[in-house]
């Protein structure tokens, strides 16, 4: 195992504080172009949710970019960040339920520089194990996505 690699396995092996703040920051693209990606079951929650038939959704809220679906406007905050909230929480795509643990940001200097300078519920709450943490990270994955 590289040094690299030893010192990352370490910084997980000891886990992740992260608690939500509901500062609603997560929901921004903080300047740059992002993309909130959406599965087909992500699509059917948020359809329930905005009583809305999934199709009707879909072409409402949804564009098709490399064979996924996202959020239309990735340019702007989320669609449904509503006075620093998210309206549609309880619904709310799986890439978000995983942030921060999001594959991209379990790096220890990635984690420091990125997430903890913005997040202001990194190194709050709960210490989430390894096996949690990278179980989160997994279920965000856009290859879960059909």
């Amino acid at each position: 195992m590289r040094e690299t690699e030893a010192k990352r396995e370490a910084w997980l092996a000891a886990g992740l504080r992260f608690e939500c703040q509901g500062s609603g920051r997560c929901c921004t693209s903080r300047g740059e172009h992002g993309f909130v990606y959406l599965s087909l079951a992500d699509r059917r929650r948020l359809a329930r949710h905005l009583e809305l038939a999934t199709g009707a959704f879909t072409r409402r809220y949804c564009e098709k970019s490399g064979g996924l679906f996202h959020l239309k406007a990735p340019e702007q905050d989320c669609r449904f960040l509503e006075g620093g909230r998210c309206s549609v929480y309880e619904a709310r795509p799986e890439q978000c339920r995983a942030w921060p643990f999001w594959s991209e940001n379990l790096e220890p200097g990635v984690w420091e520089r990125e997430v903890a300078a913005f997040c202001p519920g990194a190194g709050k709450g709960p210490c989430h194990d390894r096996e949690t943490v990278l179980a989160i990270a997994a279920s965000a994955e856009v290859t879960n996505y059909d």
